[in-house]
Parts: C-alpha cells; structure tokens; sequence
C-alpha cells in the first residue's frame, strides 16, 4: 500500500498546533486531535507499517508514553509482539536499564530483562522526535538486550532539532511521516 501526498495532508490537517504549551515561547504538536479521526489514524498506522514492510521485524519496541499508541497498534496489525520501553519503577519485573542525558539533566528508561532475545529484529515507534535523546537511549538498551534495531518510525520529526542525525549515526535508519520546523 502506497500513501498519498492526499493522505498525508488529511492526517496534517487534523493536527493542532498549541502556542506556548507547556511554557511560554513552546509550539506544541498536538497529536490526540489525530487519534480522535479514525481515518487519520488509520493513515497514520499504514504509513508506519508500509515504511517498514521489508525489515522482517520481530518486535516493535514502544517508548513511553504515546510510542504505546502507536507501537501497540502497529506490531497488531504487523503480527509481531510489543514492548513497552517505560520510565523507572513502572514495570513489575526484573528489568534492565540505561541512563542518558537531557538538555537540562538526564533520566533513565527500562524494560524487562526477557522482553527481547539476542539477534530479534526491533523497531522502535514513537509519536515525535525532537533531540532523539530517549530514541538514542531505546536503541543501546535493545543492544545491551542484544536486539538489532533495524530501525525506527516517529509520527513526527522536529526537524530543527537534530533527532535524526544522532540516530543515523548508529546507523539506524529513521523514518517520519511529517516534518516541522518550528523555529
């Protein structure tokens, strides 16, 4: 299945750009506006799982929050399993963790240590990219699991914020299906 640059506007035209949200002087993307449409989200889960229908993935990895929605969806109409990637003491088993930094500080994120076998193929989801600093901290946690990440698709990409750059410098291959500079 092919998408259509129709398609693509339909889904755009249903996102909602919200001034100075959390904090004045931000322009927040507002997606919940597309998951309200069933048929922009419906576009939405066929671009993603199109962009990615040759990579022979064994498990879409979904990053918290919104990478649920859209990583739950897509690996059930891709046929594969999910995993949730979630912020600290959020997963009842015994998981494995990385640290990393943020523009102001850092964090950590986890995933149970059974949720992905050595050698599986892995895609990571999430609903936007901005510096790519949690997709980049995803992608050494799957390959501290022992996955391959073949990959990874954002709903959208902040392009002004270099995201892409530091995940295709591990030769990860990045796919977004809408692009915003907001500067």
């Amino acid at each position: 299945m092919s998408i259509s640059t129709q398609d693509i506007n339909y889904v755009k035209d249903h996102i909602r750009l919200v001034p100075d949200f959390p904090k004045v002087g931000i322009q927040f993307v507002d997606i919940t506006t597309t998951l309200r449409d069933a048929k922009a989200f419906g576009i939405t889960l066929d671009y993603m799982k199109d962009i990615v229908k040759d990579e022979n993935i064994d498990i879409v990895v979904g990053l918290e929050s919104r990478g649920f929605i859209y990583g739950a969806a897509l690996s059930a109409a891709m046929n594969v399993g999910f995993v949730p990637i979630r912020k600290p003491g959020k997963l009842p088993a015994d998981v494995i963790s990385v640290d990393y930094e943020l523009e102001y500080g850092h964090d950590t994120i986890e995933m149970h240590k059974d949720a992905i076998q050595p050698g599986q193929k892995i895609l990571i989801v999430d609903d936007l990219l901005a510096t790519g600093g949690t997709a980049d901290a995803a992608s050494k946690l799957i390959k501290k699991a022992g996955g391959n990440v073949v990959g990874a698709v954002f709903f959208i990409e902040l392009t002004s914020l270099g995201g892409r750059s530091k995940l295709a410098n591990d030769g990860i291959k990045v796919h977004s299906m809408l692009q915003y500079d907001l500067d």
